[in-house]
């Protein structure tokens, strides 16, 4: 018998427009302050953790063991083990998960999953010509082996390589195969600016009545995130394409796309029975999680794969699209929602793709990220599945009682969820 899965506490730092406020911290500098204030608030100091699951999408090779170097820059004893996760888009949803399976089978009682992200201090490479003239120098013993090595060494090798979001078997970066999705599904720029303009606008006002307070620590000054803003809509339809300049059909735009952002988020999950010995409150309970991929070089939109997701999650949990009180979908665009939306309410994709006999329906709009998305709060990519869960289970311990579903696409073709109950 599996054991029930209780969220504590979550924490996080204020997401950055990338090269601005965080410019040149490190991974480990963007997570300490959100791990520090929640071992603070759950008197975690000293104590021994079944596991610490950690990740990052943009690491330095010096980042191979990023999990533990976390675990060794907190207050937890030094012999709480760790493991670094990577999933794209999905990575920290993908350590929640990692946790809480160990805490459901019983290996474990308790733990912390989390994420962190910068575009900030991003790995640069040389050319790989360079490098691997480089190493074989290295491995040069004698002079004229080393000269050897250096004949026909060109400047153009010091060139660098800048990291570029672009899949490796397409060629095309996310916003472009965005672009190609929204034009498949005939997705309007006036619903994605419409989408972007709720979204800001539900993350005003849950700043304004502090339900962010106890979620987002202060740092470096900031206790709020620094791309909130609050365009008239208006002002949002007179944006200039983004990504598909030159074809007069583009509609996705810097508004309605998140902005590459920094920040770090983290969240405890335990046992019942730890809970209960430690006089800790569980907002809510993950549930159920599923994962799904697509063939997105011949077959499927890039970011799709949670609209093939959630209803295989649906049917093992025995629940239909309806039975929810909010909905946190990741907003990596405006375009990917409301593609993904479509596709559920879609008789022929529901039974074609997904081989099932009637659409799954509609969503009520007014539950879908109701204290703002992505595309107001920002998206460091492996930081954005722990920042739902904390705000979900949060929200659904203000209600009282109910269901919360997670959607996040990924690169690759892929798409994590999960459920949370309260």
């Amino acid at each position: 018998m599996t054991k029930k899965v209780c969220i504590i506490a979550g924490k996080r730092i204020p997401f950055m427009r990338s090269s601005t406020k965080y410019l040149g911290l490190t991974l480990r500098d963007l997570m300490k302050p959100a791990m520090d204030e929640l071992v603070k608030e759950l008197k975690l100091d000293g104590k021994k953790l079944g596991e610490v699951s950690m990740g990052a999408v943009n690491k330095h090779a010096y980042d191979f063991a990023l999990a533990r170097e976390i675990v060794m820059d907190s207050k937890l004893s030094p012999q709480t083990p760790a493991t670094d996760i990577q999933k794209a888009c999905g990575t920290s949803l993908e350590t929640v998960i990692h946790i809480a399976n160990k805490i459901a089978l019983g290996q474990i009682e308790c733990g912390i999953a989390g994420g962190a992200d910068t575009n900030s201090d991003v790995p640069i490479e040389f050319k790989k010509s360079f490098s691997d003239r480089l190493l074989k120098l290295a491995a040069a013993k004698t002079l004229p082996e080393k000269l050897k090595c250096i004949a026909g060494f060109s400047p153009k090798e010091l060139m660098p390589k800048l990291p570029a979001i672009k899949e490796a078997r397409t060629g095309k970066s996310m916003g472009e195969s965005c672009e190609d999705m929204a034009k498949k599904w005939n997705i309007s720029r006036q619903a994605q600016d419409e989408l972007a303009f709720k979204s800001q606008e539900n993350a005003a006002k849950a700043y304004e009545k502090g339900f962010y307070d106890d979620l987002v620590v202060d740092f470096k000054g900031s206790k709020k995130d620094g791309l909130l803003r609050q365009t008239p809509l208006e002002k949002l339809s007179k944006l200039k394409p983004a990504f598909d300049k030159a074809s007069g059909q583009g509609t996705l735009t810097a508004a309605n796309s998140t902005a590459l952002t920094d920040g770090a988020s983290c969240v405890f999950l335990c046992s019942e029975d730890y809970a209960k010995q430690n006089n800790l409150t569980p907002l809510a309970y993950l549930t159920i999680a599923q994962s799904a991929a697509v063939d997105y070089i011949d077959d499927e939109g890039l970011l799709m794969a949670p609209a093939y997701a959630v209803p295989e999650m649906l049917k093992k949990a025995g629940l239909s699209l309806q039975d929810f009180d909010f909905y946190e979908i990741h907003e990596a665009f405006a375009a990917q929602v409301l593609c993904t939306l479509k596709a559920w309410e879609d008789p022929k994709f529901c039974k074609e793709k997904l081989g099932i006999d009637s659409a799954l329906g509609s969503i009520d709009r007014d539950k879908l990220n109701v204290n703002g998305g992505s595309l107001a709060l920002g998206h460091p990519f492996a930081a954005t599945g722990t920042r739902i869960v904390s705000s979900l289970a949060k929200m659904l311990n203000e209600k009282g009682f109910g269901r919360g579903l997670i959607s996040i696409c990924t690169a690759g073709g892929m798409g994590v969820t999960a459920i949370i109950e309260k």
